[in-house]
C-alpha cells in the first residue's frame, strides 16, 4: 500500500464520520511519526508534510554533516561526511542534508499497522464527540427513536444513529413504547464506560417537567415566570411551585393557561400526571395551606426544631390532603422541606378521643406515623375502620392491625 492510497482511504472514512480537515491531518501526523520512532527512536530531527487532498505524504530526515572522526557522529541529528557524500557527492561538513523516507521503508508490516491505528483513532475521536455533545445537552429535552424494548431499559437512537438508553427506572411507570416510536426525554447524564460513551436519558426527573413548561410556557422560556421547586410522583402526582416579579403577570394563570391548553399538553406527556401549580411565597404558613391543595387548612403549627409542621382540618377535609396513596401530603412535604402531620379538627358533638402519641407506650413509633400517613391521629379514628381497610391503605400486617385494634379497644372499655 503507497502513500496515496493509505491517506486517500483514510480521509474518505474521516469524512465520512464528519472529522475536519486540520483533526485529519493531526492524526495522520501523529501516526507517521509513530512509526518514525519505532524505527529511528525519534523524530526530532524529521520533517513531516501532507496533503490529505492530493494524498501527498513526504517525510525528510534533517541531519548534520560532521567530520568521520567527530564525537558526535552517532548522535541522532547527525550524519558523518562520507554517508552523507554517498546521497549527494558534493556535501560539505556544516551543511545539513535533507533525506528522503518513503513508506515503503517502513515495511508492509508497519504500513498496515498504520491504517489500523488511523481507523481506530477516527472511531476514538468519534466517540469523544459524541460524549462532548451530550454532556452539553445534561438537563435538555432530546427526541429519539425506540428501536428496542428490553427487560431493565430501552434502547433508542438519535437523528445521527447514536445509541441512547432509557433504563426502567426513569421511566414513567405508566410509559408504554413499541419499536418506532418517537420519545421525548431529558439528557440524565453521561458516562465513560469502558471507552464508549453511556448516553442516559430520564423521563421521571422533575427537570423533565421543568423543560415541558419552558417548551409550553413562553413566560417560563423568557424568564418573567420562575420556577422555585418541583417535586413529582412519576405518572401520578407532581407539584410546582411558581413565581413572577412583575405583578401584571399571574404565574398560576399563565402556566395553567386558557381552560387548561398549556398544562394539558404537559399531563398527556407525562400520562395524565395530576400537576398542581401552586404560587411561591415565603409565608411558610400560607406556602402550607397552598402546597396541601385542594384540602382547606383550618390551622396549623410549626416545630423548627424537629422541622415537623401539625396541620389541623375538618373531617372531610382529611382524605383530601393525603390524597389517593397518600402522594399529596407526600409531595407538599417535600414541596415546603417539613415533615407534616394532619389532625383532624374535633366538631362540638364527637366524643371524647384520644391522640395516637398518647399510646407510644403501648405502639412502636413507626406504626404510629404509618398511621398519621394516611391521616388517622386518633383512637377513634382507627377504631372507625376495619383490618380490611387499615392493610389496604397502610402497610402494616394483619397481625400488627389486630393488635393495634385491642391496645385502643382497652381505652375505651
Amino acid at each position: 500500500m503507497d502513500a496515496k492510497v493509505l491517506i486517500d482511504s483514510f480521509a474518505e472514512f474521516a469524512r465520512s464520520k464528519n472529522v475536519d480537515r486540520p483533526t485529519m491531518i493531526r492524526i495522520l501526523e501523529d501516526v507517521f511519526r509513530a512509526m518514525i520512532r519505532k524505527k529511528f527512536e525519534t523524530d526530532e530531527n524529521f520533517d513531516v508534510t501532507i496533503n490529505a487532498d492530493k494524498g501527498d505524504l513526504e517525510i525528510f530526515r534533517i541531519r548534520e554533516i560532521v567530520d568521520d572522526n567527530s564525537e558526535d557522529i552517532w548522535d541522532f541529528d547527525k550524519i558523518s561526511l562520507t554517508d552523507a557524500r554517498k546521497i549527494e557527492p558534493d556535501f560539505e561538513i556544516g551543511e545539513e542534508v535533507y533525506e528522503k523516507i518513503e513508506l515503503e521503508e517502513f515495511g508492509r508490516r508497519a504500513v498496515q499497522m498504520a491504517r489500523q491505528t488511523l481507523i481506530q483513532r477516527i472511531k476514538d475521536l468519534e466517540k469523544d464527540i459524541l460524549f462532548n455533545k451530550y454532556e452539553e445537552l445534561v438537563g435538555e429535552v432530546v427526541s429519539a427513536e425506540v428501536y428496542q424494548i428490553l427487560g431493565r431499559e430501552i434502547l433508542m437512537i438519535d437523528g445521527e444513529g447514536n445509541e441512547l438508553i432509557l433504563p426502567k427506572g426513569e421511566q414513567i411507570p405508566k410509559d408504554r413504547f413499541r419499536k418506532g416510536d418517537t420519545v421525548k426525554a431529558i439528557v440524565h447524564k453521561v458516562d465513560m464506560m469502558n471507552g464508549n460513551p453511556k448516553i442516559i436519558l430520564s423521563r421521571t426527573s422533575p427537570v423533565f417537567l421543568e423543560r415541558l413548561f419552558e417548551n409550553e410556557v413562553p413566560e417560563v422560556y423568557d424568564g418573567l415566570i420562575t420556577i422555585v421547586k418541583i417535586v413529582r410522583e412519576p405518572g401520578e402526582r407532581a407539584k410546582v411551585a411558581v413565581e413572577s416579579y412583575d405583578d401584571r403577570i399571574d404565574p398560576v394563570g399563565a402556566c395553567v393557561g386558557m381552560k387548561g391548553s398549556r398544562i394539558h399538553a404537559i399531563v398527556r406527556e407525562l400520562q395524565n400526571e395530576n400537576i398542581d401549580v401552586i404560587n411561591f411565597t415565603e409565608n411558610l404558613d400560607l406556602y402550607v395551606a397552598r402546597a396541601l391543595s385542594p384540602a382547606k387548612v383550618s390551622s396549623l403549627s410549626v416545630n423548627e426544631e424537629t422541622r415537623r409542621i401539625s396541620v389541623f382540618l375538618k373531617p372531610d377535609q382529611v382524605s383530601l390532603a393525603i390524597g389517593k396513596g397518600g402522594y399529596n401530603i407526600k409531595l407538599a412535604s417535600r414541596l415546603v422541606g417539613y415533615e407534616i402531620d394532619v389532625f383532624r379538627e374535633l366538631n362540638e358533638n364527637e366524643e371524647e378521643d384520644v391522640d395516637l402519641i398518647e399510646f407510644e407506650d403501648e405502639i412502636d413509633a413507626w406504626i404510629i406515623d404509618e398511621l398519621k400517613k394516611t391521616g388517622l391521629d386518633t383512637a377513634r379514628s382507627v377504631l372507625a375502620l376495619t383490618k380490611e381497610d387499615l392493610v389496604r391503605r397502610t402497610e402494616l400486617e394483619e397481625e400488627t392491625i389486630e393488635e393495634i385494634f385491642k391496645i385502643l379497644k382497652q381505652e375505651f372499655e
